[in-house]
């Protein structure tokens, strides 16, 4: 079949979509104990599992493996969904999938972290999931740091610690082909390898003066002050430091 794409054995061209009051009238009777309803909000939802683990098809990651996971926090938010909050249940479930498989990234990536970070980083995301069952809406950093008494640099820390590694090349936004990418977000346009090189021939160029130059040339440009008050400083006439400066600048010059 033309655009038939399968994972896990899944038609994804055959995925159902449930509609709103559809979807609302299984959760109810899923709370009631309705297990052919559960299967149905499963089946109704694997669309959603598929968006999100689109997010993270560059991972090299095997979609399959994706897909399972995902699977097992759409369940999680089925089975703590609270139908009496005015909350879309995507609202709530897409941050389950989305942890379920960080989780499951995390635990298979081949950077470590320490057992006590991790522990820390663990509780904080079950209590940010024990906090989304009952509130339907993702804590702030304060109020998980209150819940576990803790500070607010330790949770906040614990999740970056466990946070997955982003690739530079990875694309943040595309249009018309133009792709830009995580380095085009993030690239120092101050210090970039021309102003190192730079930086590194002028200190070199400096360190070939003698004392008294560099000396005058740190009162004049690093300190701000005059020539006159740098000859009094210095112990020689104007004359003599405006002469020194600028020898001292030529031989800069010739040096880079």
């Amino acid at each position: 079949m033309q655009g038939k794409v399968e994972i896990c054995g899944v038609n994804t061209a055959k995925l159902k979509v449930l509609k709103n009051d559809e979807m609302m009238e299984l959760l109810r009777r899923t709370k009631e104990g309705d297990q052919a309803a559960r299967e149905k909000l499963i089946e109704g939802n694997l669309r959603l599992v598929l968006s999100v683990i689109q997010r993270f098809d560059r991972r090299g990651e095997n979609a399959d493996d994706l897909f399972q996971v995902g699977c097992i926090g759409l369940i999680k938010a089925i089975d703590n969904f609270n139908v009496d909050l005015d909350v879309k249940f995507s609202t709530y479930g897409v941050p389950m999938i989305i942890g379920e498989i960080r989780r499951y990234l995390r635990d298979n990536s081949s950077v470590r972290v320490s057992r006590s970070m991790r522990d820390t980083a663990y509780k904080v995301l079950q209590a940010k999931e024990a906090f989304m069952a009952e509130h339907q809406r993702e804590p702030t950093m304060e109020e998980i740091a209150k819940m576990l008494e803790l500070r607010r640099e330790d949770v906040v820390m614990a999740l970056e610690a466990i946070t997955d590694p982003v690739s530079l090349f990875e694309p943040v936004y595309s249009e018309s082909g133009d792709a830009v990418c995580v380095m085009d977000q993030v690239k120092d346009v101050k210090n970039t390898d021309e102003n190192w090189l730079d930086k590194i021939a002028l200190k070199d160029a400096v360190d070939k003066l003698p004392e008294r130059e560099k000396r005058i040339l740190a009162l004049r440009f690093f300190q701000g002050k005059t020539q006159m008050e740098v000859s009094t400083e210095v112990g020689i006439s104007q004359a003599q430091v405006s002469r020194l400066e600028k020898s001292a600048l030529e031989q800069i010059r010739r040096g880079m």
